[in-house]
């Protein structure tokens, strides 16, 4: 996993790992990994999602906003 850059200072998430449809994230003071893929989330979204943890801002808000519970259960 990569430790999230958090440009922002105030993201919940620490760190992310990007796969070929899907993406890890792992929160603050979670117990588990969350994945979110094409599946779970839209390819679109995802796509949107490696982007935003790339660049290190932008990804929680994303979440918040379009997939909040796009996750796999």
């Amino acid at each position: 996993m990569v430790r999230y850059q958090n440009k922002g200072g105030n993201s919940a998430i620490v760190f992310y790992e990007i796969g070929d449809d899907y993406i890890k994230i792992w929160f603050k003071d979670a117990k588990r990994t969350y994945v979110y893929s094409y599946k779970s989330a839209g390819k679109e979204n995802v796509e949107y999602m490696k982007r935003l943890a790339l660049e290190g801002q932008g990804l929680n808000a994303c979440i918040k906003k379009y997939v909040n519970q796009g996750y796999e259960k």
